[in-house]
């Protein structure tokens, strides 16, 4: 059993067999509920939370696996509600099976997965293709952004309502991928004839292109962020804002990178506006853009300290909604090309939770704090059925995690098929021990062994679409 005892999990693995899939019973770890920490136990039935008893005091039955948490921490799993898992077009960087996997192995249990694939998902059928190529790869639950074109209305209407589509997103600056809306006329297009939640990379098209033409001589990493530049990101910011007030829709702006966008909003977003951060962006600078160069290459980019630390801030008094990691893998065969050549973008998803609890083990924020952005606030944002507490009646998507010891993460640890990271080298704390997607272990660590983990669900065994309000 994963705790400080003699047990290993392989134990507790090992009578999986000997009781009803989604039966489980957490006994004596210290739970992460309702805005608390309290020792206690946890029960699992047919998948869901039945029971959850602080203080303890749940007898076990015959017909469910019993792991003692003792010494550790008792979580919701975590959800990412931005991913680019690549599958169709690109099973070199990741598929829906490999980045399930990482997601699985980082105590992620629900992830949402961007359209720009190839084909890209703009349509029922790419959709429906997807939805059914995770049902027998994925070990987590799953969603799917379809995405939006100046011309696919019709495609994005008829996708309405429909489970496992948890929004459309739009691309008003040009990134990886051929997916952009930039005109005025098409997005006011998008606003007024869909429903549901525009999600939106805000970037300016116009100033973008205009900006790349005039760094174009630049080689050195560290033009990336003075070439897309706050003002670009600022400009889109406000830009969808308004269209989101202008046609009253629910509009998510995606990985919020600069002060000023995260200040502005402050007093702006009202009540149709929420936000995001990735966790790069609340872990990296300048610096560390010039020591790492192109592993950490993303769009819009990793910018300085002044915009890490008001991201935190903002962070911290509910202006940003939550954390996410915009895992976009590329190989470092790709990425070795240089600056300004190689593809922006980097894997995250086995990373976010133990970086967001190392954070919060240094002071940054409390464990409360990253449950609330990485569990609770990305089912709100999206309306997820069932998910982001430990509650009864809420979905058995369990991580039960160890806060006592660091542990040095690097390449070789990773589940994605990449097979790098940007966080090589860093001590991490808070790594899950246990797994659980509908009171099904997915994914498990002994004590002292392998940092990397056992996968234990078979593909396609565990996880389901994904329902929205």
């Amino acid at each position: 059993m994963p705790s400080k005892n003699s047990h290993g999990t392989s134990r507790a693995v090992g009578h999986l067999g000997e009781r009803v899939a989604g039966n489980l019973l957490i006994r004596n770890s210290a739970m992460v509920t309702a805005g608390r920490i309290v020792e206690g136990d946890l029960r699992v039935a047919g998948g869901k939370i039945v029971a959850v008893a602080p203080g303890g005091g749940l007898e076990p039955r015959n017909d469910e696996l019993v792991i003692d948490g003792d010494g550790l921490h008792l979580l919701p799993g975590a959800i990412d509600p931005h991913v680019h898992f690549r599958e169709p077009g690109q099973p070199e960087k990741e598929d829906l099976e490999s980045g399930s996997r990482a997601a699985a192995a980082g105590g992620v249990t629900a992830f949402l997965d961007m359209p720009n694939n190839i084909p890209n998902a703009t349509n029922r059928t790419t959709l429906e293709t997807k939805i059914a190529l995770a049902g027998k790869k994925a070990v987590t639950h799953h969603g799917f952004f379809i995405g939006a074109t100046k011309d696919n209305i019709r495609d994005l209407q008829s996708v309405e309502g429909m489970d496992g589509v948890c929004g459309i997103k739009v691309f008003m600056g040009s990134s990886t991928g051929d997916l952009l809306v930039h005109e005025q006329k098409h997005l006011e297009n998008i606003f007024a004839n869909t429903g549901g939640i525009i999600a939106t990379h805000a970037e300016d098209e116009e100033r973008l292109q205009a900006r790349i033409a005039e760094f174009g001589h630049r080689t050195d990493i560290s033009s990336h962020a003075e070439c897309r530049d706050v003002e670009c990101a600022f400009l889109a910011t406000k830009r969808a804002a308004a269209l989101a007030k202008d046609y009253d829709h629910r509009l998510h702006i995606v990985h919020l990178t600069s002060g000023t966008e995260a200040d502005w909003l402050t007093n702006n977003k009202g009540d149709l506006v929420t936000t995001e951060v990735c966790t790069q962006h609340l872990t990296f600078d300048q610096d560390d853009v010039e020591e790492l160069g192109e592993r950490v290459l993303m769009n819009p980019p990793i910018r300085y300290t002044e915009d890490k630390e008001t991201l935190w801030k903002r962070l911290k008094d509910g202006t940003i909604d939550c954390v996410v990691t915009d895992h976009a893998p590329h190989t470092l065969e790709a990425k070795s090309v240089g600056f300004p050549k190689a593809p922006a973008g980097m894997p995250g998803v086995e990373t976010s939770l133990p970086l967001m609890l190392t954070h919060a083990m240094n002071g940054k924020c409390s464990i409360t704090d990253v449950v609330r952005w990485m569990c609770e606030g990305p089912a709100k944002v999206y309306g997820m059925r069932g998910k982001g507490s430990l509650s009864e009646g809420m979905g058995g998507d369990l991580v039960l995690v160890d806060m006592e010891n660091h542990r040095t993460f690097t390449d070789a640890d990773t589940w994605t098929r990449v097979g790098w990271t940007p966080f090589n080298g860093m001590s991490l704390t808070g790594w899950p021990m246990l797994t659980v997607v509908d009171g099904q272990v997915v994914h498990s660590r002994d004590q002292g062994g392998s940092l990397r983990g056992n996968e234990v669900a078979m593909p396609g065994s565990a996880g389901r679409v994904l329902e929205f309000d």
